[in-house]
C-alpha cells in the first residue's frame, strides 16, 4: 500500500466535533489502478489479465499477505514484506 494521500470529500453536514479520522486507502488500491492503467495500454485482452491475478490475489489475500509481484504498469515500488522480529 502506497502512502498517497487520499482526497476526502467535505460534507454538506460537515463533522462532528472532535472526529479527526482521516481516510486511508485500501490495501490493494494501487492493484486496482494498475489493472485500469492496463486498459488502456493496448489490447486489454492481454494488457489486463496479469495485472487483474495480482489484484484478485491481493483482494483474496489476508492483511500484511498482499502480492509483493512490481506493478505492470504503475511506476511505483511494490509492497514490501514486513518481517516482525520478536
Amino acid at each position: 500500500m502506497s502512502d498517497r494521500p487520499v482526497p476526502r470529500r467535505e460534507s454538506p453536514w460537515g463533522r462532528p466535533e472532535g472526529d479527526d479520522r482521516q481516510p486511508k486507502p485500501h490495501r490493494c488500491n494501487d492493484r486496482a489502478e494498475d489493472v485500469i492503467q492496463a486498459c488502456f495500454e493496448g489490447n486489454p485482452f492481454k494488457t489486463v489479465p496479469g495485472p487483474f491475478k495480482l489484484f484478485w490475489h491481493c483482494m483474496r489475500s489476508k492483511p500484511g499477505e498482499e502480492p509483493t509481484e512490481p506493478f505492470y504498469y504503475l511506476e511505483i515500488d511494490p509492497p514490501k514484506v514486513e518481517v516482525k522480529l520478536e
